[in-house]
């Protein structure tokens, strides 16, 4: 007989196949148009700035808006200072925002721009301003992009001018326009004083009124980012998205920084509103202490059909880590967790919950959509959690997929309905049994039909 012996498998380490992230531009540029009346600017090629819009775009089903240094030859070869100058007053002139928020490609940063020198040289309208951040696509991913607007945001405006606001500052992280609505929803009714930046709520989900707004009402105002410097704490939901803000405004302006996980299931919303609770002196409202104990009510009516169900999670770090604890919560097992973000906390910190939970898990930062399948193949799951290009793993597999986070460009509406706070969680609830369900409902159906053939 021939006896065959399979050659060793080599972990890769220099290639990517089908990633679970995207690039740091993608972030930027949605953190930007958080801002009112900010238009972002991608310091780079049109080609660029065309991709990082029409992803977006996908994602929310609505126009983005954005400009560009519009790189030539002769920007690659001389730098894109006069481009960058250029466009500045052009845009000004032409489009009238309030903000500029440029960032950087991979082009610009290989080159080697120094982006505060042109804006320096550059022709800024008074009352008008121009903020930046460095986002190679190269490094990190489309969460380090947003996390790295959001602190230029903090460096180009916030301002300490001892005059205490008695305001809280709220980092949402990379989360939809929903979801932001439903942490702003939880404050008011605690009748907390906020400010939230950025927040793309009122900007993105904005309504359909017939008539063209290049710049909707929404949006965090630039005198509410300069009166930031002067609130009481700072609460940065998901440490990748929101921590370095924080941290830069303490650093800036003495705001005491308070690191929180995105408040998704029950546990990361209970820390979100006491941590609120703690810094304002607010009670958690009784709207609020009802709508947790729907949530309690039910996940045991529903326990049967999702409890030791086996999952597979993938997406961006902040969303992961949350949406992990959660399904811990609910009795599941998150059998596989990855990350296409770089980072060894995430590692650490998903494999503490896991052991504390008594389960041995697949936990991966920086990892791809290749990987997640391959670990698949030798251990089937129940269930798998992610963004739309998951459909193809579970498709291949025969896997139901629950679609959450960044990008899901294969369904609409997503956008608008939150999976933060205690009505996040019912949300989820809904589309976890409904997904195992509808599977299992095939599959009897299936049966049934075998049987009268």
């Amino acid at each position: 007989m021939w006896d065959y012996t399979p050659p060793e498998i080599i972990p890769r380490n220099g290639i990517v196949i089908n990633p679970a992230k995207t690039c740091q531009p993608i972030g930027a540029m949605y953190a930007a148009l958080g801002v009112h009346r900010c238009l972002p600017h991608s310091h780079g090629s049109q080609g660029c700035c065309s991709y990082h819009r029409m992803h977006l775009s996908r994602h929310f089903r609505d126009p983005i808006a954005a400009s560009t240094s519009s790189f030539t030859e002769g920007a690659a070869v001389f730098g894109g200072g006069a481009n960058l100058k250029t466009a500045l007053k052009n845009v000004f002139a032409i489009y009238n925002p309030d903000i500029i928020a440029v960032h950087t490609t991979c082009l610009s940063e290989t080159i080697g721009d120094d982006i505060q020198v042109y804006i320096n040289q550059a022709q800024v309208p008074p009352g008008k301003a121009v903020i930046y951040a460095n986002t190679p696509s190269y490094v990190g991913s489309h969460v380090t992009g947003f996390s790295n607007m959001v602190k230029g945001m903090v460096k180009g405006l916030s301002v300490n001018n001892n005059h205490p606001n008695g305001k809280v500052n709220i980092i949402p992280g990379f989360v939809n326009p929903g979801d932001m609505r439903e942490i702003k929803r939880m404050l008011k009714a605690m009748e907390v004083r906020f400010i939230m930046f950025p927040d793309t709520s009122g900007v993105l989900d904005a309504p359909l009124t017939g008539k063209y707004e290049m710049y909707p009402a929404g949006g965090t105002k630039i005198e509410e980012l300069i009166d930031a410097g002067n609130s009481t704490v700072t609460l940065a939901l998901g440490s990748f998205a929101s921590e370095d803000a924080a941290q830069e405004l303490r650093k800036k302006a003495k705001v005491r920084p308070l690191i929180l996980r995105n408040p998704i299931g029950i546990r990361a919303t209970d820390n979100f509103l006491m941590a609120v609770s703690r810094a304002t002196g607010q009670e958690i409202s009784a709207e609020l202490e009802e709508e947790r104990g729907q949530v309690i009510d039910v996940m045991v009516d529903l326990h049967d059909q999702y409890q030791d169900k086996k999952v597979a999670v993938f997406g961006d770090p902040d969303i992961v880590i949350a949406l992990t604890s959660f399904l811990l919560e609910l009795g599941m097992v998150p059998n596989y967790v990855l990350t296409g973000t770089p980072s060894e906390a995430f590692a650490k910190e998903v494999e503490q919950m896991l052991d504390e939970a008594g389960i041995k898990g697949r936990v991966k930062a920086g990892g791809d959509l290749f990987t997640l399948h391959q670990w698949i193949k030798e251990a089937p799951v129940d269930l798998l959690m992610g963004t739309s290009y998951g459909k193809y793993i579970a498709k291949a597999e025969n896997i139901p997929l629950v679609r959450v986070g960044f990008p899901i460009l294969d369904r609409g509406v997503h956008s608008y309905l939150p999976i933060v706070g205690y009505k996040g969680a019912l949300r989820l609830i809904e589309m976890i049994s409904n997904a195992l369900l509808d599977k299992q409902d095939r599959e009897a159906a299936d049966e049934d039909f075998e049987l009268i053939l």
